[in-house]
């Protein structure tokens, strides 16, 4: 696999500016040290339960984060430094993003001028004919408002109109919910082309299963940041995995027994001291309480005191 890196995410933070009684402002961090990178050739899932800020990622990245959050951190894409204005340049372009919500439609357009962004070249179309011939959508689908799609069919449209550009990152924030499972593993199998050509995808999903059909690397993302990144070789065997949230995830899948875990992730408000994890995990210790650094560990990195 080439080494030179698409995307690069070191020590990012968000937090929300919030009021409480009043006029009382309060910073909601929601969140802290966040590292991921996505190389030429590589599709990395970051993994999480909802509400561990995995979309706010997304929305960072492309600088549409909302008015009263604010970003710090350092973000490289093909080894330059992001700034606002050349995230601005790049958005749409470079950087494609399949949206979570359908919403992103505009409701007041055709569908086929909105994939095509409202060109109209002999090229244009025959790119987004193929494109619906790939998704299996009828060609009368252009004609189409997106009111009058089904859930599944507005986000193939929205898959759509990503691939109708040369992006060389694509950033698929849950691109599959709505979707029935043939099609999703379609998609998902789109985004595997699209990597082994050279680019890279960032896929953000509640979805570890699917996950592990296609991606080379997950980053297990929970509270607001990485706990865990490793090949997906290594959850193969819960042996090879380094966290104990990483170990929960792969006992929970239906393959290997379905097994609950109790306790709930913490809301950003009610942060526990130390490691995010610790208040469910079976190996705290006080030390856990303290600042848990990174450590690479066989080949993947690790947010855990205890990590062998």
């Amino acid at each position: 696999m080439a080494d030179k890196h698409i995307l690069q995410i070191k020590n990012l933070s968000v937090a929300f500016t919030q009021y409480e009684q009043g006029l009382r402002q309060m910073e909601l961090n929601v969140i802290q040290n966040l590292h991921v990178s996505v190389r030429e050739g590589e599709l990395v899932a970051v993994v999480g339960s909802s509400g561990s800020g995995k979309s706010l990622l997304a929305h960072a990245i492309l600088g549409i984060l909302p008015y009263n959050c604010q970003a710090e951190g350092n973000i490289w894409f093909e080894d330059e430094l992001l700034s606002s204005e050349r995230i601005a340049a790049l958005r749409g372009r470079k950087i494609e993003l399949v949206p979570q919500s359908v919403t992103y439609l505009d409701p007041l357009e055709k569908v086929g001028r909105q994939v095509r962004r409202e060109r109209n070249q002999e090229s244009v179309r025959k790119k987004q004919e193929a494109l619906f011939d790939f998704y299996k959508l009828p060609l009368s689908t252009g004609e189409l408002y997106p009111f009058e799609l089904s859930g599944g069919m507005a986000r193939r449209v929205l898959l759509t109109t990503a691939m109708m550009e040369n992006p060389r990152l694509l950033i698929a924030d849950e691109p599959t919910p709505g979707l029935h499972l043939e099609a999703a593993k379609k998609a998902l199998r789109h985004f595997r082309t699209f990597a082994d050509q050279g680019n890279g995808v960032l896929l953000i999903t509640h979805d570890l299963e699917l996950a592990l059909e296609v991606a080379d690397r997950i980053a297990v993302f929970y509270a607001g940041t990485t706990v865990e990144e490793a090949p997906v070789a290594d959850f193969q065997s819960v042996d090879t995995l380094r966290h104990p949230y990483t170990k929960a995830l792969w006992r929970a899948l239906p393959q290997h027994g379905f097994h609950p875990f109790p306790g709930n992730q913490p809301y950003a408000k009610d942060m526990p001291q130390g490691c995010p994890f610790g208040p469910r995990c079976p190996q705290l210790t006080p030390e856990c309480e303290g600042p848990i650094p990174e450590q690479t560990i066989r080949f993947g990195t690790v947010r855990c005191i205890h990590a062998e």
